[in-house]
């Protein structure tokens, strides 16, 4: 079932929002060649507890995962894209890091990602990160009343297929609100006037994801960590929108470049 929110409850929801970008962002600056991902997974679950908030991976039991997901952030590097378990290791110059957190303020629930390189960077990593996120605010534009949830998936398909990019139809984007996953099932490849009509009210979680070289996937033993099946390298952009009468509304915005470490207490990412 599909549930439409009020503007009451998008502006809860934009609460929690603007926390979940604004962690990113601080997470997106410590972020560096010789981090451990515990490092930054530590360092989250500081912020969540310092805020009042709830994680929303943790504890979360989807059928194709192997037990509860135990960490707040899914941290995936290089050829890893989606889910990836944060686990002992240290970044090295020229990864490229994925970091998809959700969390929940107050029983209302934002979900975002975002993809950066450490050290020095291939330029085929900035275009393939480029790609999604060019293709994450082609999926936004697209989100207009009145429209269909076939306009973001073929929105977010075209800009793939013009960088060069074949879609996989396994994972996309999905409804957000009062918990993590809901319908609909918003896919990253579609046909246009196609599917359900876009009402104000639907707040989704548009999430484009590539790979550099295949459509392909598999999993690591670990039930999670999904990778490129031909070990190429990959990227994944998201963001928490509300559709409403006068268009999308992004409600998981980064704040802008610096503004995330003006906290100087903020920029270890040592464990507390």
């Amino acid at each position: 079932m599909i549930e439409l929110k009020s503007a009451e409850e998008i502006g809860r929801m934009a609460v929690t929002g603007e926390f979940v970008g604004e962690l990113l962002a601080e997470l997106s600056e410590v972020a560096a060649v010789g981090v451990n991902l515990m490092d930054l997974e530590h360092y989250a679950r500081r912020r969540i507890r310092e805020r009042g908030a709830e994680s929303c991976y943790w504890d979360y039991a989807p059928s194709f995962g192997r037990g509860p997901f135990r960490n707040v952030l899914c941290l995936s590097v290089n050829d890893a894209v989606l889910h990836g378990l944060p686990h002992d290791y240290v970044l090295r110059d020229g990864d490229l890091l994925s970091i998809d957190m959700a969390a929940s303020i107050d029983g209302w629930a934002a979900d975002s990602a975002i993809s950066v390189i450490v050290g020095i960077a291939d330029p085929a990593d900035e275009k393939l990160i480029e790609a999604t996120e060019v293709a994450l605010e082609a999926g936004i534009a697209a989100a207009q009343p009145g429209g269909r949830l076939g306009d973001i998936s073929a929105a977010i398909g075209e800009v793939a297929h013009s960088y060069g990019y074949r879609v996989n139809a396994e994972f996309g984007g999905h409804g957000i609100g009062r918990t993590m996953h809901e319908a609909p099932h918003v896919a990253n490849n579609g046909r246009a006037r196609r599917g359900l009509k876009l009402q104000p009210g639907l707040t989704i979680a548009i999430e484009p994801w590539f790979c550099r070289s295949t459509d392909k996937i598999t999993f690591d033993r670990d039930g999670w960590t999904i990778r490129s099946a031909d070990g190429s390298r990959t990227a994944h952009s998201e963001h928490t929108v509300a559709i409403t009468a006068s268009g999308p509304q992004v409600l998981t915005r980064r704040p802008t470049a610096g503004a995330a470490s003006a906290d100087p207490t903020r920029k270890s990412a040592t464990a507390s």
